[in-house]
């Protein structure tokens, strides 16, 4: 039964429509239930409870939530959809003949590999518009976590090991899509570093760690871009859930960083809808009516001040009216998918990487090519989970290289042709049966060994690709086993392939189609090129195909370290370790049948960041630890000298310039990228840390240009004096990567 005061509210809010101008009002006019339903989602429980037919006849199908409608108020819904690697909606509708396909571009890792801003931004403004023209008011992406360890199953979603580049690319990811009038939710803050009990793991870190490593790249996104909304991960922090820290939500990120935007639970995350408001939680997605019973008695008992319900009302209402659904959009259903594709076609080019170069590439124009390995026929696009995206192709490497005029050898192709067919048949049988298990990967084709097939390809093609192929996805990280190192299969074909073209005077390329880093060290030395091309996109063996043709020279670099061994890890020790005989862990949390969170196992229940700063390449470099391929690190067709460099001492920071110079024979970009770097006698920092970069132009060969990137004092705040000046020892260091020697050192 309504109250009669709550009756008087509607009567008085009669004539109050919801304006930008006017949502204090707004606010003081809806009733307690109301409010509770803008906070709560719009889930099917809260629609049927609200006497609505249900979330999916109302909105759009796929998305993955929405905000309640107070129509009387002119208050719409607003739709949220996943994901950072494209729009992620079903592409068939009941009663539509046609279908409703979104592009999928390259994934968040790849896209820092460019290491171009400019590029993340153009494909942010193309998601951006499927997102609007598709009906979507708020993108559910960038993942800008940081990769801690190699093994975390969400690493591909996210850009880097190191917080700047992270931060840069995420801004200009979150800039491009919401030039388009809609908005983002960057996520998931934070910490969410293992994907292995993450409803409850507790992340265990120093709060100088957390500030310099953990949280640096949403404070850069969030000072540069303002993303409209923010996500809070599933996981604790230092024993308090991310969704109820009121330090982090209110405290950090709108006091000290001045976010202006709303924050949303992740999907299910959380415990204390009372403790999630008073925290600075604005929404609780996807919702449901047992949070909206609970909000409602937690005012009425007093547990949760109503102004602290009004301060998470107000932001909803302050989000909505910049939507294109509070504009009343007229979307046309009708987003530019072929000029969208070309545009993931090159930024995947842009994101490749060459990491070995010993004259296997570029490929002769027209020549017969033999190519080898399963991924080659089926090629990762992208990884599952709400990473992926309903698109309407995916270009294989096969089909890459045919396209760009290459001979593919007859014997291999027919080969293929027929094992992959009987493989299908055998993965999709097993598909099928995945019991309602979303967070398994699909079964994908085994690797094979057709010796006669090599030793005859030696003969006739001129030379060889041999694709290795790994997929990831949310709700589970990858095991040692079964997913970083190669299959005996895998090292098998590789070596069987590589002698068989080394005996004739021929060459052989290895493409790495994968999610993250995998073991490079135990068959590196039978291949001659290395290419890495991660989950470049729907475009994929297109953008490949341009990279081995020589057509776009490859400028791609690590956003992360490859190790010699994944034991070398600084934090191997605190990250869950998934068992041979158990490759999945998917536990929500641990209680003994009484329903109480326990953080007492190590690595599963709670995770020890010990390592501290000493992360990713920050550990190797410091610790002089060899590895196999460092932070930064990318090889060219051509090469490049630097010249010329200056450190100017501006306002905020330094200004700091190279002239860069392509020596070469063939036009290329290059990266520079600046470091800080600490004096031996700084036991307690990194030796070096990255605090800027920038990518030239095309540059023709003998052509120059200078690259100048600005290094706020902000970044450099542990080598500064109480003047302002850089202490003696510290350095700002221009170089190609992590790990090399200093090109030119530049005093301040």
């Amino acid at each position: 039964m309504i109250s009669l005061f709550t009756s008087l509210l509607v009567v008085a809010a009669a004539n109050i429509t919801l304006t930008a101008d006017n949502i204090p009002e707004v606010v003081s006019a809806l009733t307690l239930e109301e409010k509770v339903r803008l906070i709560v989602g719009y889930s099917d429980g809260m629609a049927k409870a609200a006497g609505d037919v249900g979330i999916n006849n109302k909105t759009l199908m796929g998305a993955a939530g929405a905000t309640s409608p107070i129509e009387r108020l002119g208050i719409p819904s607003i739709i949220l959809a996943d994901g950072p690697a494209g729009l992620r909606i079903r592409p068939e509708r009941e009663g539509e003949n046609r279908t409703f396909y979104c592009t999928g571009f390259p994934i968040g890792t790849l896209l820092s590999s460019s290491w171009n801003t400019e590029i993340i931004r153009e494909v942010g403004e193309a998601m951006g518009n499927e997102v609007l023209e598709y009906g979507v008011d708020i993108l559910l992406a960038p993942g800008v976590n940081l990769h801690r360890n190699p093994l975390c199953g969400r690493n591909f979603e996210y850009y880097s090991e190191d917080p700047v580049l992270a931060g840069e690319s995420a801004a200009a990811f979150i800039a491009g899509v919401q030039s388009q009038g809609v908005g983002t939710s960057m996520k998931h803050f934070a910490l969410n570093n293992q994907e292995v009990n993450r409803l409850s793991n507790n992340a265990i870190v120093d709060e100088q760690v957390c500030r310099e490593l953990y949280l640096r790249q949403f404070e850069i996104a969030v000072r540069k871009a303002q993303p409209w909304t923010i996500m809070t991960s599933y996981n604790f922090i230092n024993g308090v859930h991310s969704a109820e820290n009121k330090w982090l939500l209110t405290d950090v990120l709108r006091g000290e960083w001045g976010f202006e935007g709303a924050v949303m639970t992740d999907w299910g995350g959380g415990y204390r809808g009372a403790a999630i408001v008073s925290a600075g939680n604005d929404m609780i997605q996807p919702g449901g009516v047992d949070w909206y019973n609970s909000l409602i008695e937690a005012v009425n008992d007093g547990t949760l001040p109503v102004e602290d319900l009004d301060k998470c009302v107000t932001r909803i209402l302050q989000l909505i009216v910049k939507t294109p659904s509070f504009r009343k959009y007229a979307h046309s259903d009708s987003p530019d998918l072929k000029a969208h594709a070309q545009i993931s076609r090159l930024a995947a080019a842009e994101g490749i990487i060459l990491l070995k170069h010993n004259g296997a590439l570029p490929l002769v124009a027209g020549s017969d090519i033999a190519v080898f390995g399963t991924a080659s026929y089926d090629f990762i696009a992208g990884g599952t989970g709400s990473g992926n995206v309903n698109k309407p192709y995916v270009v294989n490497l096969r089909e890459g290289l045919a396209g760009a005029g290459f001979l593919l050898n007859e014997k291999v192709d027919d080969f293929y042709a027929g094992y992959m067919k009987t493989e299908k048949a055998r993965c999709e049988k097993i598909n099928r049966n995945k019991n309602g298990k979303w967070y398994l990967d699909d079964e994908r084709a085994l690797e094979v060994i057709p010796e006669d097939v090599i030793a005859d390809a030696a003969s006739s093609a001129q030379s060889a690709i041999v694709t290795i192929g790994r997929i990831a996805g949310e709700g589970k990280d990858r095991s040692v086993e079964y997913n970083y190192l190669l299959s005996e299969a895998e090292k098998g074909l590789i070596k069987s392939v590589s002698d068989a073209f080394h005996r004739v005077g021929k060459k052989i390329t290895v493409l790495l189609n994968v999610c993250g880093v995998v073991d490079v060290t135990a068959w590196e030395p039978y291949a001659d090129d290395i290419v890495l091309c991660w989950l470049p996109g729907q475009e994929g063996g297109n953008a490949v195909a341009d990279i081995l043709s020589g057509k776009i020279n490859p400028s791609g670099r690590l956003p992360m370290t490859f190790p010699m061994k994944y034991e070398d890890d600084p934090t191997y020790a605190n990250f869950p370790r998934i068992l041979a005989d158990k490759p999945f862990n998917y536990s929500f949390y641990r209680s003994l049948g009484d329903g109480i969170v326990r953080h007492d196992i190590r690595n599963i229940d709670y995770t020890a960041y010990e390592e501290g700063l000493f992360m990713g390449y920050r550990y190797y470099v410091s610790r002089n630890v060899p590895v196999q391929y460092p932070f930064g690190y990318g090889l060219s067709y051509t090469t490049f000298s630097w010249d010329k460099m200056r450190m100017e001492k501006v306002e905020g920071g330094w200004n700091v310039s190279v002239c860069v110079k392509n020596t070469g024979e063939v036009a290329g970009k290059d990266v520079v990228e600046i470091y800080l770097e600490a004096p031996r006698s700084a036991a307690d920092r990194p030796l070096r840390e990255l605090k800027g970069f920038g990518k030239t132009r095309l540059l023709q060969p003998g052509e120059s240009t200078v690259i100048k990137v600005f290094i706020p004092a902000s970044e450099c705040k542990a080598a500064l004096s109480a003047d302002g000046r850089m202490k003696r020892g510290w350095s700002l260091v221009p170089a190609h990567d992590a790990s090399k020697d200093v090109d030119v050192m530049i005093g301040s």
